[in-house]
């Protein structure tokens, strides 16, 4: 068991030094000049100089890498260049809304989709399984945006049961706090709720097909715990995993929730410091969130060993 964990753990080390290569020279080979943006329309090329070899990036792009990912082991991964802060509190402060936007829609999603997927195995070819899978199907096809914006027409412009956009801190009371989250989260989980619940779906319906979930039924067993301590118990394993791929899914939604909402997290961080070329900002939100990716498939993969012991050996 601890071979496992060491092996899965051994294994995520070179992924995140692959992540933080890649990072870095996409930012740096995609046209446009940090020191430009900041030096304004109206500098000169010697003012733009300037600013590169006051920003360090007169330097080779190697020595560059090796200055930053050594300041990065150390947990500085030094100043922005629009916001004139360090990186780390501006992600301090931008982590609480993208930490409460991903739990409130994983909670959401699951809660929704397992059991429409289940429900939808159990009636195959019936009109709750024709409607669960349509559902899935426009999840996918939709895009986020699209959905954000019909939501905040309808229950934010025409019924007024939410705010249009915005965020409320935690502390600052968790009426408000959930109030302004429950609309976005809902956004969000449209498309993670289609993921689950067509893998769910497929994944009950090959386990309703195995001798012991027959054997169950004969014995007189009631369908609601044939379903759930034979068939889904049993089908753990593969929607988990789905849950962990749709983690990628979330990151990408994130961005673009908060854009849509307006919700000052590490999303809408992101887009931002893209546009402003700001370097070391989304160098770090991206391998921040490339690093909590794979902390949560290695969470998975040790979940694995839990469902199914036989992933142990």
């Amino acid at each position: 068991m601890w071979n496992y964990i060491g092996r899965r753990i051994l294994a995520t080390l070179p992924v995140l030094l692959i992540v933080a290569v890649l990072v870095f020279l996409m930012l740096r080979l995609t046209p446009g000049d940090p020191a430009a943006v900041i030096a304004g329309d109206a500098a000169t090329s010697q003012d733009v100089a300037e600013i590169r070899a006051k920003l360090g990036l007169d330097r080779p792009v190697v020595t560059q890498f090796f200055i930053w990912i050594g300041r990065g082991l150390q947990g500085d991964f030094g100043e922005s260049f629009f916001y004139k802060k360090t990186v780390a509190s501006l992600i301090a402060d931008r982590i609480e809304p993208t930490l409460a936007l991903a739990t409130l829609t994983i909670i959401l999603a699951t809660l929704i989709a397992v059991p429409l997927g289940t429900l939808a195995a159990y009636r195959q070819g019936s009109w709750i399984d024709r409607i669960v899978m349509g559902i899935s199907v426009i999840g996918f096809s939709v895009p986020v945006f699209v959905i954000g914006y019909v939501l905040i027409y309808v229950f934010a412009l025409q019924l007024g049961w939410f705010p249009v956009q915005g965020y409320q801190r935690l502390a600052d009371g968790f009426g408000g706090f959930l109030h302004r989250l429950i609309l976005p989260s809902i956004t969000l989980a449209m498309v993670y709720v289609a993921l689950l619940a067509r893998m769910t779906r497929t994944s009950v319906l090959e386990v309703l097909n195995e001798d012991y979930v027959r054997t169950a039924r004969a014995k007189g067993l009631p369908n609601l715990k044939v379903l759930v301590f034979h068939a889904l118990r049993n089908a753990a394993v593969p929607i988990v995993t789905v849950i962990g791929i749709g983690i990628a899914v979330l990151i990408g939604g994130v961005v673009v929730t908060e854009s849509v909402y307006n919700i000052p997290g590490l999303g809408r961080l992101t887009v931002d410091a893209v546009l402003a070329r700001d370097y070391p900002t989304v160098q770090a939100v991206i391998l921040l969130f490339s690093f909590a990716y794979v902390v949560i498939n290695l969470a998975i993969d040790l979940m694995y060993t839990v469902l199914d012991p036989r992933i142990r050996y």
